[in-house]
């Protein structure tokens, strides 16, 4: 049995375990299972490892995505550069060849273990799609967790940005210093903050919604509810509006990709 999961804190709901549990049933992977690991502190994925021998890959969740790199053997270059890894590949490989290349770090466990950040990939195919000449210039709402993956894609793909928050940061712009100009320059939105998330669908990023026109671009990465308040305000001045459901469905196939990979060896 080959044993894939989730591990973070808390893990109230999933979307990952509702995708991998029926793509496992669609595609017959009876030898497959998706479970949650509710870890509170890091230290514990030692001992989580050690009970699920049959562990061949782990998504990874907040509040884990930074301080789990410090468990891992390698890394890969795109999740170095954002700093976080959401994706973890297990395997009894030896280190040796690893150790060669000078890229593995000090050994843990009797295994491998290796990170990635399939949110780059995932965000970034999502948005692709989307893009015109206008958009050449970005506004990010929130500069937590969620923000690396997308200040990360949108550098890839040379779209300048601002970043707003609530409280005073440095580089990043209040919500309530935003202007019409800023609007004007910046026609692509994106939510990374978690405003608007079930249950609260009545709260939205406090923007000037007022200066959003039928060239911007509102993309929320939340995926429920499916059309947020941020998105709704968007729609109704004309906007091409995206929630992150795909961008869930890409990052988790590419996780799949990534664990399975070694099998096509």
């Amino acid at each position: 049995m080959k044993k894939f999961g989730l591990i973070g804190y808390p893990l109230s709901h999933s979307f990952s375990k509702k995708y991998f549990g029926e793509k496992f049933e669609k595609e017959n992977l009876d030898n497959c299972t998706y479970e949650l690991f509710p870890i509170e502190k890091i230290e514990q994925l030692s001992k989580l490892l050690q009970e699920h021998p049959d562990l061949c890959g782990l998504n990874v969740t907040i509040p884990h995505k930074i301080n789990v790199m410090h468990q891992l053997d390698w890394i890969a270059d795109d999740a170095k550069q954002v700093g976080a890894v959401n994706c973890i590949s297990i395997s009894s490989e030896s280190p040796v060849m690893a150790a060669l290349t000078g890229e593995v770090g000090i050994k843990r466990y009797d295994f491998r273990l290796e990170g990635y950040n399939t949110d780059v990939y995932g965000f970034e195919m999502s948005l692709r799609p989307l893009l015109k000449s206008t958009h050449q210039k970005a506004m990010i709402l929130g500069n937590g967790g969620a923000a690396k993956a997308v200040k990360y894609v949108l550098d890839r793909l040379g779209i300048t940005y601002i970043i707003v928050t609530r409280k005073p940061d440095p580089d990043t712009l209040l919500f309530n210093e935003l202007t019409a100009i800023h609007f004007n320059e910046h026609k692509l939105i994106i939510n990374t903050t978690p405003v608007g998330t079930y249950p609260n669908f009545d709260e939205c990023p406090p923007i000037p919604y007022e200066f959003i026109t039928s060239a911007h671009i509102l993309f929320d990465l939340i995926y429920n509810p499916e059309q947020t308040l941020f998105l709704s305000k968007g729609l109704e001045k004309g906007a091409t509006i995206k929630n992150g459901y795909e961008m869930l469905v890409l990052q988790a196939e590419k996780a799949w990709e990534i664990w399975t990979s070694k099998d096509k060896q």
